[in-house]
């Protein structure tokens, strides 16, 4: 078996294409957090007031509501999330579930506190695709705990239709 690498045919797979992304520190940006309750430090970033996160200008995700106990993220994916058979990636869609659902805790907790993912459980129920428009992913707390907090999200295509569902828990602590 030949495992050499062959120069890709040009005229075959078409121009290649780029992506640029821009952030800014997310040093900075943590540190403003820690000073902040949960809810107004998300708010701030949804208004523009902060900077999003490293991880939603790669995706672009942008948070587009933010209550007590529950989040919405808007994510329109495009070919650069595509894996080799021609649908996004389900990292994406499991990385917008694990923003809302880690977020809708955060939304719950006060200046000084942290919390880092320690469980996802992901259900994949369709193909992600450009024609599947905006996807929103929703984060509600189930349970707000002062160690532990537990959330559950759903991701809907731009039809309304369901791809994605997630449970999740969290790990708080004293920043």
């Amino acid at each position: 078996m030949d495992t050499k690498s062959q120069p890709v045919d040009r005229e075959a797979w078409g121009e290649q294409r780029t992506k640029t992304v821009t952030w800014y520190d997310p040093h900075a940006l943590a540190a403003a957090g820690r000073s902040m309750p949960g809810l107004d430090y998300l708010r701030a970033i949804m208004t523009g007031e902060l900077p999003a996160a490293p991880i939603a200008a790669l995706f672009g995700t942008r948070p587009v509501r933010v209550e007590p106990g529950s989040v919405t993220f808007a994510c329109t994916p495009d070919e650069s999330a595509y894996n080799p058979i021609g649908v996004v990636h389900g990292g994406l869609v499991c990385t917008l579930l694990d923003s809302v659902v880690g977020c809708a805790v955060h939304t719950t907790l006060p200046a000084g506190t942290g919390y880092t993912s320690t469980s996802l459980t992901v259900n994949y129920l369709r193909a992600v695709t450009h024609e599947s428009g905006e996807l929103h992913a929703e984060g509600h707390v189930t349970k707000a705990g002062r160690r532990m907090a537990f959330a559950d999200a759903t991701v809907v295509d731009g039809q309304g239709k369901i791809v994605a569902t997630a449970t999740g828990s969290c790990l708080v602590f004293p920043h």
